[in-house]
């Protein structure tokens, strides 16, 4: 095995043969430029790639609604695959391995935000004593939205309500110990902590099972936004006992654009009858849910929660894309490989662009997922103009205001000689001859 990097091809060559989850790259479509040669893909951060089943998946689904039409949701003698009404059971299996949960703590529905307005719905309780929520000031908007939205619904204020932790002056990651001071000051009248899992800007990994431990210590609720955590780091939201979690399945899940969300309540919530919760048909006992009765007899696990019919054609996607992590043996192995990945980006980056980029990304890989927070600082050079440069140059990678170029090698489909050429693009446009 390579234990040791070089500025070479060959090197990155050589970390392709032996990596044993190469082959997981055939599993998907690569984008291409519009000339059409293969694209350096390395935005999966923002949108994952195509799963090349989905299509076959599709269509048996589209094939089946003609030929069975409603009969398709209970199956039949004539196709007894995947019924309709039971589809979202296997993804929901997958989806809690893949998140560190027990089946009956995870549902896959809706999308991300309307999620969170649910689970606020439920764990958002605020009275006279406890009515604060403690977020971080840099949240990705839609929780920032859905957090003051919910605190105006109960008649408070977000100047009262809302307490926010920052990075210190001059700095670009939150500090831990902030964030349990913030906790400990606000202890009495804390009702709600709701993080990241990763920042989306900095792609800093937040120490979720220390901050479910603070919180619980606190009195309060703690939840996570795990947008950017599913399926680029592991995760172990049962041990860790967070209340919720809300995700998008659209980046490192790579379900398809605005795919179907998912979401996870522990099981010390389940099946309380007193639990606040909107509810829905949905959510009501499976086996008298036909019988239309209007009083609401709740599934006793997440599902409950669930408020109309699975989306089918949303669901197809998810099923394909988590078939390739069960290929890949689950999140372990991937995160091995990310890891290397990192390492080898980190060794090319300090190596060719040390004075041309700083990474705001943190070091220490238990901090990290498989993205990479870039800003230029090479002299003379906008960064925005070198991402233009980049995209222009056959690399997908993303810019975010005001000042970061956001790149992410996903151990699933990207390569080491990805990363390779990426750099050598990037040395290319910072070190124009």
């Amino acid at each position: 095995m390579t234990n040791t990097f070089n500025n070479s091809l060959g090197c990155a060559q050589q970390l392709d043969q032996e990596d044993p989850l190469a082959s997981l790259r055939d599993e998907f479509e690569m984008t291409v430029t519009p000339n059409g040669e293969e694209e350096i893909y390395l935005v999966g951060n923002s949108l994952g790639l195509l799963p090349l089943s989905s299509r076959d998946y599709m269509n048996a689904e589209m094939n089946k609604w003609g030929r069975l039409g409603v009969r398709g949701h209970a199956g039949t003698d004539r196709d007894l695959d995947h019924p309709w009404a039971s589809y979202h059971e296997p993804i929901n299996k997958q989806m809690a391995a893949l998140t560190g949960a027990k089946r009956e703590e995870v549902v896959v529905m809706n999308g991300l935000t309307v999620n969170l307005h649910l689970m606020m719905v439920t764990f958002y309780r605020p009275n006279e004593k406890r009515y604060k929520i403690l977020i971080e000031g840099h949240a990705f908007p839609s929780d920032h939205f859905a957090v003051e939205s919910q605190i105006r619904h109960h008649g408070l204020s977000s100047e009262d309500a809302l307490v926010v932790v920052n990075p210190r002056p001059g700095e670009e990651l939150i500090r831990y110990e902030d964030i349990a001071a913030l906790i400990e000051e606000h202890q009495d009248e804390l009702a709600l902590v709701l993080l990241p899992g990763i920042q989306y800007y900095t792609g800093q990994v937040f120490p979720m099972a220390d901050i479910v431990e603070l919180g619980h210590q606190a009195g309060a609720i703690v939840g996570f936004d795990l947008a950017h955590a599913v399926g680029n780091i592991p995760l172990e939201l049962h041990d860790w006992s967070a209340d919720f979690a809300v995700w998008c399945n659209y980046k490192y899940v790579n379900g398809g654009p605005g795919a179907i969300a998912g979401c996870f309540v522990h099981e010390q919530h389940l099946n309380k009858p007193d639990i606040n919760r909107f509810e829905g048909w949905w959510g009501t006992n499976t086996e008298t849910r036909f019988e239309m009765e209007t009083v609401f007899d709740p599934i006793p696990t997440v599902d409950a929660w669930q408020l109309s019919n699975s989306s089918i054609f949303s669901m197809v996607p998810m099923r394909a894309a988590l078939n390739v992590f069960d290929l890949a043996g689950g999140i372990t192995p991937l995160r091995e490989k990310s890891e290397k990945q990192i390492r080898y980006l980190d060794f090319l980056l300090e190596e060719n662009l040390l004075d041309e980029i700083e990474v705001i990304t943190p070091k220490d890989l238990q901090e990290r997922g498989c993205q990479f927070s870039l800003r230029v600082i090479a002299e003379g050079k906008e960064g925005q103009d070198v991402f233009n440069e980049l995209e222009e140059s056959g690399v997908s990678c993303d810019w975010r205001y005001p000042d970061v170029i956001r790149i992410a090698p996903v151990p699933l489909y990207n390569s080491f000689t990805d990363i390779f050429r990426f750099v050598e693009i990037l040395k290319t446009i910072l070190r124009p001859e």
